[in-house]
């Protein structure tokens, strides 16, 4: 005999997911969007303008100045009085 509050809180439970999910694709619709290709042509501009050390093969041997995975100069600064 307590079918009808039941029935009535179920409803209201679909309901509520019902927005929140309509809610997530409405913020999912407003997110800023990107074609491929131009997203792809960002990508492979960076990669050919930005320098990598650890391929040495496409952009030359690098110097220990310049290299940032060199291990440390061995050197004492030390002075013995």
């Amino acid at each position: 005999m307590n079918a009808r509050p039941h029935k009535q809180s179920m409803s209201e439970l679909k309901l509520r997911r019902l927005n929140e999910h309509n809610q997530r694709l409405m913020e999912d619709l407003a997110r800023p969007r990107m074609r491929v290709s131009e997203a792809s042509a960002s990508l492979i501009r960076y990669c050919r303008q930005t320098k990598d050390h650890l391929v040495p093969s496409v952009w030359g041997p690098v110097g220990k100045s310049e290299d940032p995975y060199a291990p440390p100069a061995q050197g004492c600064n030390c002075s013995i009085m």
